[in-house]
Formats: structure tokens, sequence, C-alpha cells
């Protein structure tokens, strides 16, 4: 269990909903005994649909994404942790709050490099960056829970790889993002000045 729960909070931290979808489709259709009856409920299939939608638009947009990640920086780690926990729950083998913990906490790495590398994108002003890296993040998601499904030990090696390029990736492009934060900050200031000047 623990590769399956291991690659499934890498993929939360990129995509929670997406992960929660796929999850739950695989043990609807009856492809994969793995799957905790908590995920293959009707409302929570249709939740984590139509949010992994609002997520699909969002993800594209340049600043939106960034928004949008800082926003999950607590929703993907917890999510992690509670698919972790249910594929836990479901299975015996492991103690639901060490499996919460692995789960949370690869969720919370890979969350903070998508985070880190989507600002280090948004220096860029041109949209289609945004667009492909959102693309490749959701078929990776849907790749590798698919593997892990099948395949767990692969699907965890590949997702614990692609996790250390990442962060390696975070690291080179750190000048980067300081920038993305500073443009930001002035972004912020300036409004706040324009929005006390209208009202003087």
């Amino acid at each position: 269990m623990l590769p399956l729960i291991f690659t499934a909070g890498w993929a939360s931290g990129i995509n929670a909903y997406s992960v929660v979808l796929l999850f739950g489709l695989f043990g609807v259709t009856g492809l994969s005994d793995e799957v905790p009856a908590g995920l293959q409920r009707t409302d929570v299939l249709i939740a984590a649909g139509v949010l992994f939608l609002i997520e699909a638009v969002a993800d594209k947009v340049p600043y939106l994404d960034s928004f949008w990640d800082a926003f999950h920086t607590v929703v993907r780690p917890a999510s992690g942790a509670v698919v972790a926990a249910l594929i836990a729950g479901s299975d015996g083998s492991l103690p639901k709050l060490a499996a919460a913990a692995v789960g949370g906490t690869a969720a919370l790495l890979s969350h903070l490099v998508k985070a880190g590398l989507r600002m280090a994108i948004n220096t860029s002003p041109e949209p289609a960056t945004n667009i492909v890296t959102s693309v490749v993040e959701d078929l990776s998601v849907a790749g590798i829970i698919t593997l892990a499904i099948f395949y767990p030990v692969p699907a965890a090696i590949i997702a614990a790889v692609l996790l250390l390029i990442g962060g390696t990736l975070v690291l080179l492009v750190a000048g980067r993002i300081r920038r993305f934060r500073r443009r930001r900050r002035e972004r912020r200031e300036q409004r706040r000045v324009a929005a006390l000047g209208s009202t003087g």
C-alpha cells in the first residue's frame, strides 16, 4: 500500500480533485478493488468532477493559477492525507495515521514544487506556457495514478523522480520566483495607492 499512498499524495499536491475523481471512477467501474468506498460515493464524484473542471480553467490563467495554488496550500496536503488514510483503512496493512502523514507530506512537497514553478512561469507575459504546463500536469497525474492502480511500485518511483526533478528546477529558478513575488507586491502597492488617491 505504501507506494500507492505515496503516489496518491504526490498527485494530490498537483491536482487533488483529479486524484479523488480518478480513484472514484476506477472503483465505481470495477477496474480496481483497492479504492475505498468513501471515494466511490456519488456525491464525492460529482463534487470532485465540478471542482476539477473549475481547476482545469483556473490553472491555465496566468497569475490566477498562482492565486489558486496559494488557496490550495492547505487543501492539497489535507486531501492527500485523507485519501492516504482511506486507502490504508481499506487495506489494514498500514496504520491510518502513518498513511496520512506520508500522503500529506508527499502532497505538500509536490504542491510547493508546483506553486514555485508556476511563480517562475508567471514571470513570462505570454499565457501559452501556463496552458501547456497545466495540460502536462493533468496528463501526468492521470497517467501516474492509472499506473499506480495496476503497478504501484513503478508509479511511486516515477513520482519520486518527478518530485526530485521539480525540486531541483525550483532551486534553479529561485531568482525568477523572487522577481514574481516582488512584482506582485508592487502591483498590490500600486492598487492600494490608487485606491487611496480615488478616495482623496
